[in-house]
C-alpha cells in the first residue's frame, strides 16, 4: 500500500498513453486490503482509504473505456466519465456483501459512460427510452454477427429485434439514426473560399440588427406611399380600392360595391383598374 500512497494522482489533462501508465503502476488490492479500506471509510469516513480503492481501479476505467471508442468520442473523455462513475460505486460499496468492488464498479462505470454517449455522440439525441438505450448500445454489437453488412434487411432486422425484444420498426429506426454522420455548421478552413458549409444556408438574416432597421424604414416608406397614393384618388375610386384590397377582413365583391354605387359591376371592375394603375405610377414616383 506504500507505493500506492507514494505515487501522484493520474490527470486525464495531457497525454492520454502517460496518463494509462501512471494508472496501470497502481498495484491491485487483495481482498482482504480492498475489505480493510472500504470499511475504514464506510465506518469511518477515512477519505484517504476512498482514495486508494479508486486510484487502484482507474484499470479498470481504462479498460471499460476503451471498449466504447467505436462511437468516435475522446479516450480521455470517456474515462473521465468512467472515473465519476467508479467514484459513485466507491461511495456505494459495501464490503459486507461479499462481492469485490470490480464487479460492483463496473455497473456504475458504464451507466456513467452510457449517459456521457447519450448526450455528446450526436446532437439530437438517438434514445431517449430505457428500451431505446438498450437498443441503441446493442445494436451495434450485434450487426458484427453479419459479417460484410453495412444496413441490415428486413429478415436481419427481424432476427436482431427478437434478440433484442423489439419490434422490427424501432431496429429499423435506430440504425438509420446510427448510420446518419454530424456534419460541422462551419466549413473547415482547408475547404478552399468556394466552399459552400451550413451555416452559409442555415443563417437567418431576418433579425440581424442592420436588417431590421433596414426592413422597418422601407415598410414606413411603403406605408406613406400607399397613404399618399390613396390620397390622390377620387372618394369613389378610394372606396373601391380599400374595399377589394385594403379590407382586413373578406374583400367585397364587384357585384356588392355595384349596388353600394348603383353601377355595373363591369364599370366597378373599370374605377379599379383605372386606381390601380394611377396608383402605380404615384408609388413609382414617390420611389
Amino acid at each position: 500500500m506504500t507505493q500506492a500512497l507514494s505515487l501522484p494522482i493520474p490527470s486525464s489533462v495531457g497525454n492520454i498513453d502517460a496518463y494509462i501508465q501512471a494508472a496501470n503502476r497502481y498495484p491491485m488490492l487483495t481482498e482482504a486490503e480492498e475489505t480493510r479500506l472500504a470499511e475504514r471509510f464506510r465506518n469511518e469516513g477515512d477519505v484517504e482509504a476512498a482514495r486508494q480503492l479508486v486510484l487502484s481501479h482507474l484499470r479498470l476505467v481504462i479498460s471499460i473505456a476503451r471498449g466504447y471508442l467505436g462511437y468516435g468520442l475522446p479516450h480521455a473523455d470517456l474515462i473521465q466519465e468512467g472515473n465519476i462513475g467508479l467514484m459513485k460505486a466507491v461511495k456505494r460499496f459495501d464490503p459486507t456483501r461479499g462481492v469485490r468492488l470490480v464487479s460492483f464498479a463496473m455497473h456504475w462505470i458504464k451507466a456513467e459512460i452510457h449517459e456521457y454517449i447519450l448526450k455528446n455522440w450526436r446532437l439530437v439525441k438517438v434514445a431517449t427510452t430505457k428500451a431505446q438505450r438498450k437498443l441503441f448500445f446493442n445494436l451495434r454489437s450485434l450487426k458484427a454477427d453479419y459479417e460484410g453488412v453495412d444496413t441490415l434487411s428486413g429478415t436481419q432486422a427481424a432476427e436482431v429485434a427478437t434478440r433484442l425484444g423489439v419490434k422490427r420498426e424501432e431496429v429499423v429506426e435506430m440504425e438509420t439514426r446510427l448510420s446518419g454522420r454530424d456534419l460541422a455548421l462551419e466549413g473547415s478552413p482547408d475547404d478552399g473560399e468556394e466552399a459552400f458549409a451550413p451555416i452559409d444556408y442555415l443563417a437567418d438574416s431576418r433579425y440581424e440588427p442592420t436588417r431590421v432597421i433596414e426592413n422597418k424604414a422601407l415598410a414606413r416608406l411603403q406605408n406613406e406611399g400607399l397613404h399618399a397614393a390613396l390620397d390622390g384618388l377620387d372618394p369613389r375610386s378610394r372606396r373601391i380600392v380599400e374595399a377589394r384590397w385594403l379590407n382586413e377582413g373578406e374583400a367585397a365583391t364587384l357585384h356588392e360595391l355595384a349596388a353600394e354605387f348603383s353601377v355595373s359591376a363591369e364599370r366597378i371592375r373599370q374605377i379599379e383598374a383605372k386606381a390601380l394603375q394611377k396608383m402605380r405610377g404615384l408609388l413609382a414616383e414617390a420611389a
